[in-house]
C-alpha cells in the first residue's frame, strides 16, 4: 500500500472554520467531534457556503460512517527504518522497470502531452505511478468518503482533513466520484498516483476526453493530473532532478547532505564525476547526497529534487523515487559500493541519546536516521577528525 509511505497530506492548509447556514447560526455545529449527525450538518453548511449545491452534499454524506480501521491506521503509523540500498533494491525492481517501460510505450501520446503542457519528464510521472500503486493495481480498499469523514470528525487533525472532505463533496457535484463505492488509501488519497481531493480539484485534467476527471480508473487522467500537480510543486522542464556520481578520495565530506548546495560545477572541480558524463548543468545548485555514506551510492541532487521532498518527506523514499525516474529515463543501475554497516535500532537510539547529551538537537530518540541526526553525526565526525559523511557507524558510536 502506498499509504505505508505516508506522504505529506496536502500542500498548504489553513485551519478550517466551521461555516454554518443561517438556520444553524444559533447552534453552530462543531468543527470536530461530538454527535456525527450534527457534525455532518456543519460540513454540509460549509459546503453550501462555498457554492456547492445542497443536493451534492446530501449525496456525498448520505450513510457516512466512522471507520474505526481508519483511526487504527492513523494511530499506528509506522516509522521508516530501511536503508537506501534495501528500500531502493526492493522498490526499483526489474519487474517494475519492465512494466514501467511498457507503460511509457502504451501511453506515449499521453506522456508526450504531459511533457509538452507541463514540462514533466515521463520517467518522473511513471516512477511515482509505480511506487504509489504499482501502476494502479493497489489503490487501497478504504471507502474514501468514510475515511475523510472519520479523520475530519476526529479532533486530532481536523484542519487537515475537513477541507479534503469539502473537496470530495465537490467531486461528487462534478460527477467524478461515487461516495458509496469509491475506495482508496486510509488517509483519503485517491487513484493511481494517490492524490487528495483538494489536489484533484485544483490540478485535475481530463486526459481521455470523457468530460470527467477519474484518476482511479483512467490512466490518461491520472498521468496528466500528476504532471500538472508536479509542475505546481516547481518542477523545471529540461533540468535534471538527480544524477549519480563517482567520488574522489578526499572530498570535503562536511559539505555533503541536503541543504548544502553549491554550484554543480564546483563539485565537478573537486572530483565529483557524473557517471553519464553530462556536466552541462554546472551552473545549477546541487547537493551531494550520500544515503549510506561516502562508500555507498552517491548522487547530486538538483532543484527539481525538491518536488520529491514535497511529495514525500522521507529521504529514503524520495531518493529511491528520483533514482527510479532516472532508470526509466535511461540511466544504468547505481554502483552499490561497499558502505560500512549501519547501526541497528538499539544502536541508533544509543547514538541519538549520546548526541543529545552532547547538546545536539536530534528530535525524539526513536532510532530513526532523520535530518537532525544526520547533521549531528556530521558535526561529531568532523570534531573527531573522521570523514564527515553523515553515516552513523559502530565506530562513531564507540568513539563518542
Amino acid at each position: 500500500m502506498s499509504a505505508v509511505f505516508v506522504r505529506r497530506l496536502l500542500l498548504a492548509s489553513v485551519v478550517a472554520g466551521c461555516l454554518t447556514s443561517t438556520a444553524l447560526a444559533q447552534t453552530p455545529a462543531p468543527t470536530c467531534g461530538g454527535d456525527l449527525s450534527t457534525f455532518l450538518q456543519g460540513v454540509k453548511a460549509e459546503a453550501i457556503a462555498k457554492g456547492i449545491p445542497a443536493d451534492a452534499a446530501d449525496r456525498a454524506l448520505a450513510d457516512a460512517q466512522i471507520d474505526q480501521k481508519v483511526l487504527s491506521r492513523d494511530r499506528a503509523q509506522g516509522v521508516f527504518r530501511q536503508t537506501f540500498l534495501d528500500f531502493s533494491q526492493r522498490t526499483v525492481s526489474q519487474a517494475r522497470l519492465d512494466i514501467g517501460r511498457q507503460k511509457l510505450k502504451q501511453y506515449a501520446d499521453v506522456f508526450a502531452r504531459a511533457e509538452q503542457e507541463f514540462g514533466v519528464a515521463p520517467g518522473v510521472i511513471t516512477a511515482f505511478w509505480a511506487m504509489e500503486t504499482d501502476f494502479g493495481a493497489v489503490q487501497g480498499d478504504f471507502n474514501t468518503r468514510n475515511a475523510l469523514v472519520t479523520l475530519a470528525h476526529d479532533c486530532r487533525r481536523p484542519e487537515l482533513f475537513r477541507p479534503q472532505l469539502i473537496a470530495l463533496i465537490e467531486m461528487v457535484q462534478h460527477g467524478d466520484l461515487d461516495p458509496a463505492t469509491n475506495t482508496g488509501a486510509w488517509a483519503g488519497e485517491i487513484g493511481q498516483v494517490q492524490m487528495l481531493p483538494e489536489d484533484i480539484i485544483a490540478f485535475g485534467v481530463d486526459g481521455d476526453g470523457d468530460g470527467h476527471i477519474n484518476v482511479k480508473n483512467s490512466a490518461a487522467d491520472a498521468i496528466l493530473t500528476a504532471a500538472k500537480f508536479i509542475q505546481s510543486l516547481g518542477f523545471k522542464a529540461g533540468q535534471p532532478w538527480v544524477q549519480e556520481v563517482t567520488l574522489a578520495e578526499n572530498l570535503p565530506w562536511g559539505k555533503s547532505g541536503l541543504g548544502n548546495e553549491i554550484p554543480a560545477g564546483e563539485w565537478f572541480k573537486m572530483g565529483v564525476a557524473p557517471r553519464d558524463g553530462n556536466t552541462s548543468f554546472g551552473d545549477l545548485p546541487a547537493a551531494l547526497v550520500l544515503p549510506q555514506g561516502r562508500k555507498g551510492p552517491a548522487f547530486l541532487t538538483y532543484p527539481n529534487f525538491r518536488i520529491y521532498l514535497e511529495w514525500n518527506q522521507s529521504f529514503i523514499y524520495t531518493t529511491s523515487a528520483a533514482y527510479f525516474a532516472t532508470r526509466l529515463s535511461g540511466a544504468p543501475p547505481y554502483l552499490k559500493g561497499t558502505p560500512e554497516p549501519g547501526l541497528d535500532d538499539s544502536g541508533m537510539k544509543a547514538l541519538q541519546a549520546k548526541l543529545q547529551s552532547l547538546g545536539h538537537d536530534v528530535g525524539k530518540v526513536d532510532g530513526i536516521l532523520g535530518s537532525g541526526t544526520r547533521m549531528a553525526v556530521q558535526k561529531e565526525q568532523a570534531r573527531l577528525g573522521l570523514p564527515a559523511d553523515g553515516w552513523p557507524t559502530q565506530g562513531l558510536l564507540s568513539a563518542l
